[in-house]
């Protein structure tokens, strides 16, 4: 499910490289990691920034794998940010949000050795806000933190995120 979804965010590229310079266009791609609350887990994931498309304005789609709590929730966010700086040199922060794709698995069995009979999964449409703070390097690589607020759906109530993107 994770290569499938990374395939696809990642086929998006080229379409979004049209414009040339500056901020517009796509920016990088990178890792994602953090912790989530309700469920509580460990997350890893990627992201891809396809840049401005109007003034401070950014796509960045990603895709995040969560582990513990008995659930693994793979979700394929389509996320847009604000970024309140210009300068990408200096820390600046932004906010967010957008909908998302959450695809749970919940293991039940409690110790059982029946996997068939004791899993569910379900898949849901959620939707999310968040706020972080981002700071670019002189070669254009970016180092950012993350924390995102699950609004509905089945996606965990919060999640802190560090991540990297790389030019």
């Amino acid at each position: 499910m994770i290569p499938a979804a990374v395939a696809v965010i990642l086929s998006l590229a080229p379409m979004a490289q049209g414009a040339a310079g500056g901020q517009t266009g796509f920016r990088g791609w990178g890792p994602r990691m953090g912790l989530s609350i309700d469920p509580d887990q460990v997350h890893i994931g990627a992201h891809v920034d396809f840049g401005q498309f109007a003034p401070n304005w950014r796509f960045q789609p990603n895709v995040e794998a969560g582990f513990g709590d008995h659930l693994t929730l793979i979700a394929l966010n389509m996320e847009v940010s604000y970024r309140f700086g210009s300068t990408w040199e200096t820390w600046s922060p932004y906010l967010g949000g957008g909908l998302g794709l959450n695809v749970f698995n919940v293991d039940d069995n409690n110790g059982n050795n029946n996997h068939d009979r004791d899993n569910d999964s379900d898949t849901d449409v959620g939707a999310n806000v968040l706020a972080g703070l981002e700071k670019g390097g002189r070669n254009g690589d970016r180092f950012f933190f993350e924390t995102k607020l699950g609004l509905s759906g089945g996606a965990p109530d919060l999640k802190l995120t560090v991540g990297w993107t790389f030019l």
